[in-house]
């Protein structure tokens, strides 16, 4: 629970943080990295929600009918902007789901935007990311609940799964333009980690823990700290000593 107090201390200097982008795997001989299409950032205090992605950005400049022909200008000034709030957000936490690594993560999102000929002016700190699928094993387990897990989570918590797109449904939403699609997905997820989280910190969610799960660790712990307290090896001592006497006694007796 530590992780959880630390982003619910705060929370409005808390965001949670996730994005959508070309299915990364079955990509044949495409050597390219997966093109990112959309990134959602939700304040965890107030729910207010800033959204990146190229849809928009073609909107605004005019180029939604001929879209595709611009996607890595798009994808570039989109990338540009996030990381621009990025900078603007040091101070913050960052809280996601499973975004650890150059597959998939903050790590995917600079080397992309290398990719496109830019580098990004700042980076989330490691010390600031916080991967709500990694706490919440720590707190309740790893059978928790069945994969995938956010959609068996959400169906356990009765959490409506209304807009909510699975990785390859937002890949293919993308290949076929169906834009709004996409952006009503990815905002619809950072608001169920964001549900995810303040369930976890209350002690409301649902999971397939069970008592030895929830309570089983703690109490090994304790004892294992007890065991190790100054006082209990003294007094361990001592009745080991007692022991020895009485045995002793018994023999020249």
């Amino acid at each position: 629970m530590k992780q959880l107090d630390e982003l619910f201390k705060h929370a409005e200097h808390t965001v949670v943080v996730h994005y959508s982008c070309e299915n990364f795997y079955d990509r044949g001989e495409n050597p390219r990295s997966p093109r990112t299409t959309y990134i959602a950032v939700r304040n965890l205090d107030s729910g207010q929600t800033k959204s990146f992605s190229i849809h928009l950005i073609a909107e605004q400049r005019g180029l939604l009918d001929s879209i595709e022909q611009h996607y890595d200008d798009l994808e570039r000034e989109m990338l540009l902007t996030f990381f621009d709030a990025v900078k603007e957000r040091q101070h913050c936490l960052w809280m996601h789901w499973n975004m650890r690594d150059a597959n998939y993560g903050f790590e995917a999102l600079e080397n992309r935007l290398k990719a496109l000929g830019s580098v990004p002016n700042t980076s989330v700190p490691e010390s600031k990311r916080y991967d709500l699928s990694r706490i919440l094993i720590g707190i309740y387990g790893v059978k928790y609940t069945r994969h995938p897990r956010i959609e068996s989570l959400m169906g356990q918590n009765h959490i409506s799964a209304r807009d909510f797109l699975i990785g390859q449904q937002e890949a293919d939403a993308f290949e076929q333009k169906q834009f709004v699609r996409l952006h009503q997905s990815t905002l619809r997820k950072v608001d169920v980690l964001a549900n995810f989280a303040g369930r976890a910190y209350a002690g409301d969610l649902i999971t397939s823990s069970g008592w030895r799960e929830l309570h089983g660790r703690p109490i090994l712990a304790f004892f294992e700290l007890f065991r190790e307290h100054w006082l209990v090896k003294i007094l361990g001592g001592g009745i080991v000593l007692v022991g020895l006497a009485y045995k002793a006694w018994h023999w020249f007796h």
